[in-house]
């Protein structure tokens, strides 16, 4: 090592929340240490306090109207395209998802590469959903009836608490692949890789407000934003029975669509179509058939 290099300082980064497409700190300037699977200290996370959480619905909701209008072929171009990003950081991702959850560098790096394939795999599912779950219906009369899938509005997303990564991307890209937004309370224990999973999306043509990822603690967020009245829907992926219970109770006051937590095994299995199709409404239109003009021809 050169004598310049053994004097240089260590650079330590510093993790910001994601909220709106920017970097902002905690309003509350609160941070908490975040350690490694032994106890050694890593970094320090924003504490994000409820004024944040606030923040982040008002730019979901702001960044929702743009990216449901978007098309269904758009939107995928964006998912594949953060998926394109992750590849290029793949080992920055594998150190902080091994550091996060105790992994060897080759465990980590299935993981990370699990996760860059699903963000791939729900790319391809933007344009095909839509005939999965809508379509024509026969009725008995002179009239077409078709039924299509709609975004549900913004979402709250508790993200699973051990797998900081996977998890995380297997519960966030089902909900914005539907045209949806979303306000993300990340992995209390493990949050460093969602925070930069932000730094990623920033530079991947995602609109800034569709997703948000907000870091601290989730008992203290989680109440408010299942009681606030601009937040549509919310997925209690990680929270325990306890703060699930009470987040529900809290989400029925405005009749929000609210996914209760399904304990997964294994992240890397078959996802399915269960997270997107958790958070879209269908919409049905009746259109009378007949004649198109005074030639008599119909349709």
């Amino acid at each position: 090592m050169s004598e310049s290099s053994a004097n240089r300082l260590n650079v330590f980064k510093t993790y910001k929340l994601y909220v709106g497409g920017k970097f902002p700190r905690s309003e509350s300037g609160r941070v908490y240490e975040v350690s490694d699977s032994k106890g050694n200290w890593l970094a320090n996370a924003p504490l994000s306090s409820r004024k944040d959480a606030r923040d982040a619905v008002v730019a979901a909701r702001k960044a929702f109207g743009g990216w449901a209008g978007a098309t269904a072929y758009n939107r995928g171009q964006i998912l594949y395209r953060i998926a394109e990003m992750l590849e290029g950081r793949r080992e920055q991702f594998v150190r902080e998802v091994g550091e996060a959850e105790g992994l060897s560098k080759s465990k980590a790096a299935a993981v990370v590469d699990a996760a860059i394939d699903r963000w791939v795999w729900y790319a391809g599912w933007t344009d095909k959903i839509g005939q999965v779950v809508g379509g024509a219906n026969p009725v008995a009369g002179p009239f077409f009836n078709l039924s299509t899938p709609e975004p549900t509005g913004v979402v709250t997303v508790v993200a699973p608490q051990a797998s900081s990564f996977l998890g995380l991307v297997s519960v966030i890209a089902p909900v914005i692949a539907t045209g949806n937004t979303a306000v993300v309370i990340a992995s209390e224990k493990a949050p460093l890789p969602a925070l930069s999973l932000g730094e990623v999306l920033a530079t991947s043509d995602l609109p800034g407000g569709v997703v948000n990822i907000l870091s601290g603690k989730a008992a203290e967020m989680g109440p408010h934003l299942a009681a606030h009245q601009d937040v549509n829907a919310i997925d209690l992926a990680g929270a325990d029975a306890a703060l699930a219970k009470e987040l529900e109770i809290a989400a029925a006051d405005n009749l929000k669509r609210v996914l209760r937590p399904q304990p997964v095994d294994d992240w890397t299995a078959d996802p399915g179509t269960h997270r997107m199709t958790a958070f879209l409404e269908t919409k049905t239109v009746w259109h009378p058939t007949g004649s198109l003009g005074s030639g008599g021809s119909s349709y």
